[in-house]
């Protein structure tokens, strides 16, 4: 397929650009063509006619929930205008495309019942939450007002390999490669809650859904997620194992959220049928192979650890 990327340079995008390129695809990436700002609509539209896609992956956005309580206009407005800009070029240029629209399974909120299907109604309990959903309502308006293919992909926690730090399973990751180049034992990782619970998928078995969407299924909304949950001291006795050293931990009292939801863990049923997709990557491998990228960093002195 002939495919345009939009956040190709965030966490997501690098590993959707890989999985694109290793299945053959011709892979045209937004974010790095000069002069595309997609927030100004002529430079969307221009990038969008310049890539001919088949395709259109749209992952750029704001996309950290801490952030967006500090930020909540700045969310709104970006989140929004990107996503409108896509679609509008698309219209304009591709109406042919199919339009697989990245959102999160953030825009649910405190489930009534688990597992969550797409079927739930949208509940989002903090800014970026709010901005994607209007994402999301606004990609259902596209295909419905004007006949785009539209996918609305909700992906839940993904995890992996060159993750910011700003997200807890790299934080914690980064902290525990910090002290293991160290030679630190115990180490000591600072957290915030420890006995929230989520559904977790490495982010390489997360593009992977993506790229299968796009290929197999029908246009419209899918839930992308393990369809299990792990706490966050289930995680750091998972740190434990990967490093071989003990962990100890201290929780930060800046790092707790407001509106925190204790439990989320969505339904994949829709995305099997439609796929046959699985998640291949155990919880155990990415975070050992996280631990082990940030301390490639480490080494290389690209972070300080």
């Amino acid at each position: 397929m002939r495919a345009l990327v939009t956040g190709a340079s965030g966490f997501a995008g690098r590993h959707l650009v890989a999985e694109c390129a290793a299945a053959g695809d011709v892979v045209v990436e937004a974010s790095r063509a000069a002069d595309v700002d997609l927030l100004e609509p002529e430079r969307a539209r221009a990038a969008v006619a310049e890539a001919r896609p088949e395709v259109v992956y749209h992952l750029a956005a704001l996309a950290h929930v801490g952030a967006s309580w500090k930020d909540p206009a700045g969310y709104l407005a970006r989140n929004v205008a990107l996503a409108l800009n896509v679609l509008e070029a698309v219209r304009a240029q591709a109406p042919g495309a199919l339009v697989l629209v990245v959102g999160s399974g953030e825009v649910y909120g405190p489930p009534a019942t688990l597992p969550v299907t797409e079927e739930a109604p949208l509940r989002p309990q903090n800014p970026y939450a709010v901005s994607k959903a209007a994402a999301d309502l606004l990609a259902g308006f596209y295909a419905d007002a004007h006949g785009l293919r539209v996918i609305r992909a909700r992906p839940f926690n993904h995890v992996g390999p060159g993750q910011e730090p700003s997200y807890a399973i790299a934080s914690f990751a980064r902290q525990a490669a910090a002290a293991v180049e160290a030679g630190r034992d115990p180490i000591r990782i600072v957290t915030g809650t420890l006995e929230s619970r989520r559904d977790y998928t490495d982010v390489r078995d997360v593009v992977r859904a993506y790229r299968r969407l796009a290929e197999r299924a029908e246009p419209g909304t899918y839930n992308v997620c393990s369809g299990r949950t792990a706490s966050g001291r289930e995680l750091l006795e998972a740190l434990a194992v990967a490093t071989g050293a003990r962990v100890e931990h201290q929780v930060d009292p800046g790092l707790l959220r407001a509106h925190e939801v204790m439990e989320v863990r969505g339904s994949p049923e829709r995305l099997r049928r439609a796929t046959s997709w699985e998640p291949e990557i155990p919880l155990e491998r990415t975070l050992a192979d996280t631990v082990a990228w940030w301390r490639e960093e480490i080494r290389a002195g690209r972070r300080c650890g």
